[in-house]
């Protein structure tokens, strides 16, 4: 059994104890738990529980579907939480910056940024509704989705935080989403669109492998001003 061929995969684990134990699993090798956590074996982190080879009595992958958890290797993409809302108001929804190319602003108001989160959290019983926070540590540092599902197509959308940006986790997530969304879930289309002006968000698009397939002229107007949208494709 190569545990390491278990490293971000879905797993169902049941345990020489008789326990089960399903989630997301993360692989270590015998040198980190060693140095971190005292063990003197290869093991996997799968949710909050750390499971040394020994103490596996069998273990196999699972397919999850719809908003699963997410790491990439500076975040954690996980569900909305009620908590969130604060933050996204603050971070988000009070920074006029970020919605200048879009004019989509769901955290206006801390109850708008309340109804915002209650509704992706409602929507976690549909397969095919994907909304995540972008997580370091805890902190909230930007937010990932795909809407609007049909005819084996969806659109994705991405924010990060002003404070944050710079970093690449817009890319990382962009990335990681992608592969999920085709790999896993077998969604054949990936869509996303940017104003023309918006140099920064092309670049994200690009270095996450999506292609630019047309340009429509004043394709969205926010507030007196209208731009040109640039959109692209992520194909399987």
């Amino acid at each position: 059994m190569q545990l390491s061929e278990f490293d971000q995969k879905y797993v169902c684990i049941k345990t020489v104890y008789g326990d089960t134990i399903t989630g997301l699993a993360r692989y270590q090798d015998e040198d980190y738990l060693r140095s971190e956590w005292g063990g003197a074996e290869e093991g996997l982190f799968v949710e909050d529980f750390l499971i040394y080879a020994s103490q596996i009595a069998s273990i196999e992958e699972t397919v999850v579907h719809g908003t699963a958890e997410l790491w990439t290797r500076q975040l954690i993409l996980r569900r909305y939480r009620m908590e969130d809302a604060e933050p996204l108001y603050r971070d988000l929804g009070s920074d006029p910056e970020m919605v200048r190319y879009s004019g989509w602003n769901p955290y206006a108001t801390l109850e708008m940024a309340r109804d915002t989160v209650r509704q992706f959290m409602d929507s976690y019983s549909d397969e095919h509704a994907y909304s995540w926070i972008m997580d370091i540590e805890g902190v909230v540092v930007g937010t990932i989705g795909a809407y609007d599902y049909q005819n084996d197509q969806i659109e994705v959308g991405y924010s990060v935080i002003r404070g944050w940006q710079g970093r690449g986790l817009a890319t990382e997530a962009l990335s990681r989403v992608l592969k999920y969304l085709t790999e896993n879930e077998g969604i054949s289309c990936v869509t996303a669109w940017c104003a023309a002006e918006n140099a920064a968000s092309r670049r994200v698009l690009e270095k996450a492998g999506m292609q630019f397939v047309r340009m429509e002229r004043d394709g969205i107007s926010v507030g007196d001003k209208s731009y040109d949208i640039l959109h692209f494709e992520y194909r399987r």
